[in-house]
């Protein structure tokens, strides 16, 4: 068969048009499935929960005794709650800055000395409000199914020698170790057997060591509470 002119620059013509319509059909799709994929992406469980999990969340760091971390809530610095990494001489924070001054000048004295042998000090948990110290006896108790478990890792806010600057707990365990063969020496003692990080001042230990240990705070009597 022959074609004229015109009719081989119509077939030509409608070729072209046909060709274009499919390029451009191919782009939408890939257009379309690209954002149909980054949609059904960030709305599956593997994303959302991805996400959360880099999403950074306020949580105090757990207390050395196990307790898992309290949510900081309206309870946060001001209170006694220690950002991660807070050392004996960050006086900016309430739960360094509210310790007793000669516990306070005791421990920046040995954090000096245990520094020289490469061991930090790190301040977990310091001064303490009647609130916080509340909400972690109730944490505990929730934690550990009873007042009387509670009590054998967390004091009332009634007993707590946190609640009143006498006592902090000191991290990591290397500088919790220094202290417990070098802190008689700056009056620092280790009050508690189940509580190596516990730390109170005992200025008559640098002369006479540091009085025994009792086997948890129920066997403290300081830990009976106030009428």
């Amino acid at each position: 068969m022959t074609y004229s002119a015109p009719a081989r620059r119509t077939i030509y013509r409608t070729r072209i048009r046909w060709i274009r319509i499919a390029a451009l059909l191919v782009v939408v799709t890939a257009v379309t499935g690209g954002l149909g994929y980054q949609l059904l992406a960030s709305s599956s469980p593997t994303a959302s929960s991805s996400s959360t999990a880099a999403s950074p969340i306020g949580v105090l760091p757990s207390e050395p005794h196990g307790l898992p971390g309290e949510p900081r809530g309206a309870l946060g610095e001001a209170d006694g709650a220690v950002p991660p990494g807070t050392t004996v001489f960050d006086d900016q924070v309430p739960g360094v800055a509210k310790l007793d001054p000669g516990l306070r000048d005791a421990l920046r004295q040995a954090a000096m000395d245990a520094a020289s042998g490469g061991v930090e000090f790190v301040v977990v948990s310091g001064w303490r409000s009647s609130a916080y110290q509340a909400q972690l006896f109730r944490k505990a108790v929730s934690t550990f199914g009873s007042e009387q478990e509670a009590a054998r890792r967390v004091a009332t806010p009634n007993t707590s020698s946190h609640v009143l600057g006498e006592a902090v707990d000191i991290g990591p365990p290397a500088a919790a170790a220094w202290l417990s063969a070098h802190g008689a020496a700056y009056g620092l003692c280790q009050i508690y057997a189940n509580e190596p990080w516990h730390y109170e001042l005992r200025p008559e230990a640098v002369a006479h060591g540091c009085p025994a240990m009792y086997a948890d705070p129920t066997h403290d009597p300081r830990m009976k509470e106030q009428p």
